[in-house]
């Protein structure tokens, strides 16, 4: 079914005006009723509902265990929360950028893509942040599931934690709870995305208050805090510390990445411009550090009560006695995993594969399909070493998807003043057709500056896939500012192939405020 039946005023090629309905854009082969441009009537997200689906997004284990990551590198927990409050803040601009085309035009990341990489080449991008989804989804349903496993055992016993047989070092009952929780998310996400909707509204207080409750137990419990909060940075403030930070500072950035392309697919829903900037404003920035210094405080707490610090939160619950903290404890973690994982690593993937076949691959399909490659990249490998987590990871995927928020960038709002022809963007031989469907300066511009950005790429001995010296070794300098690198990169060359001018949209369209 078509999104909308509202019609748009076109100037055709050869001069004359006329109306292109949405009809006629689904007509192209280039759209389906999820792609299709949203009209502004049925756009129902409010401030309220951008600040809640981060403060949802936000509030999960691997956001979590952030600053001890961090800590566990060198940095001091004041270090550790100042990198992720920047790196937040620094993320959050081409985040604004990007989701502006969303909320304008009502199209999602893939659809958008399509103005500077060309019907088809938009694949390329929105490929590269779908797989990069794929590997989040596993991620996060892998940590769902443990959580599930860990939090039943503390009520079940060891009858649960150690059944037998074992399947590649886990009890099979882990792998139950993994396949539970897969469930459960992909019965939310062919829901749609009402269903998401409203699931934030409620998940992001739910979280929030869950965890404040945390804090509250654990300090009164402890009656203070252990001394992680007045242990000194390992790094000190020197040279030894910034050898750190940037990479560290990259790897926070990398995190949100990969929203901060894919926020169209978001922003489409909004009903104005406002409403998407403040209440992305409000919900990331703090979120993410809030959340961060509230692990901080519950792992000094539980520092003092068992004499070593403990960052993982479900390892930390699973030591409860009390069932209805445990019961508490495992609806607040499960409901945080899923909150996340449906929002932040199902809704883009759905669209990109969707783009890929927009007649064969629905939204719901496109979901299906993130869950299965979710599995099979097996996400239980990169959560087993924090080097790895940190800076191969999150680094090398932060460098890829820096150099295409470049191109996005640079091409809607250096060269086209964010003035796109919307018809155009669905189809073949328009504005946005180039080269058989794709736009060389695009792709060259994102090849190289990859490439700039990660062919650096190097591990700790013993620490990663990469080698110590660097894939290309005179890289590897760039490789600890990827992200910066990849976007500044692709931005620059994009508008130096376009001659610094971009070619005018056909026909004005105002969209929504």
């Amino acid at each position: 079914m078509v999104a909308s039946q509202v019609a748009q005023e076109v100037i055709y090629p050869d001069g004359r005006v006329g109306l292109a309905s949405t009809d006629e854009i689904a007509a192209s082969g280039y759209a389906n009723g999820d792609l299709a441009p949203l009209p502004i009537e049925r756009r129902t997200w409010t401030t309220y509902n951008y600040t809640a689906l981060w403060i949802g997004m936000s509030h999960c284990i691997p956001t979590y265990l952030l600053a001890s990551g961090l800590i566990l590198v060198g940095m001091s927990w004041v270090q550790a929360l100042i990198t992720i409050a920047l790196a937040n803040l620094i993320v959050l601009v081409p985040m604004l950028l990007n989701s502006h085309a969303g909320t304008k035009y009502g199209i999602p990341y893939p659809v958008f893509a399509r103005a500077s990489f060309g019907l088809r080449g938009a694949n390329l991008p929105a490929v590269l942040r779908g797989l990069v989804a794929c590997a989040w989804f596993g991620i996060q349903t892998w940590i769902g599931g443990e959580g599930f496993f860990v939090l039943v055992g503390a009520l079940a016993g060891n009858g649960w934690t150690h059944a037998t047989p074992a399947f590649g070092g886990y009890p099979w009952t882990q792998w139950l709870s993994f396949a539970l929780f897969w469930v459960l998310e992909m019965a939310i996400i062919v829901r749609g995305m009402d269903t998401l909707r409203r699931f934030e509204n409620w998940a992001a207080p739910v979280v929030l208050i869950a965890v404040i409750a945390l804090l509250v137990y654990m300090v009164t419990k402890a009656h203070g805090f252990g001394p992680i909060l007045s242990e000194p940075s390992k790094l000190g403030w020197g040279s030894a510390f910034w050898a750190v930070f940037f990479p560290s500072l990259m790897g926070m950035i990398a995190f949100w990445s990969t929203m901060s392309l894919n926020m169209p697919d978001f922003t489409r829903f909004g009903r104005g411009q406002r409403q998407q900037v403040i209440g992305q404003a409000l919900g990331l920035p703090t979120t993410m550090f809030f959340f961060s210094l509230l692990a901080v405080l519950i792992t000094a707490a539980s520092q003092k009560i068992y004499g070593a610090p403990i960052w993982d939160p479900i390892q930390l619950t699973g030591k409860f006695t009390n069932p209805v903290v445990i019961v508490f404890a495992l609806f607040s973690i499960l409901v945080a995993t899923l909150s996340v994982n449906v929002a932040a690593n199902t809704v883009s993937p759905s669209y990109d594969f969707s783009n890929l076949l927009p007649k064969l691959v629905s939204f719901r399909t496109g979901g299906i399909i993130t869950g299965v490659i979710g599995i099979l990249l097996q996400p239980w490998r990169l959560l087993s070493n924090p080097h790895v987590y940190i800076f191969v990871w999150l680094g090398f995927y932060g460098g890829l998807l820096g150099a295409v928020a470049g191109v996005l960038i640079a091409d809607y709002w250096l060269l086209r003043r964010t003035d796109l022809s919307l018809p155009d963007l669905y189809r073949p031989g328009g504005a946005y057709w180039y080269a058989g469907g794709w736009n060389w300066r695009g792709v060259v511009a994102l090849a190289v500056g990859a490439v700039l950005a990660v062919g650096g790429a190097w591990s700790a001995p013993g620490q990663g896939p990469f080698p110590q010296n660097g894939l290309i070794p005179f890289l590897k300098p760039l490789y600890n500012y990827n992200w910066a690198v990849g976007f500044a990169v692709a931005l620059i060359l994009y508008v130096v192939f376009s001659g610094g001018r971009a070619r005018a949209p056909r026909h004005a369209y105002a969209g929504s405020r």
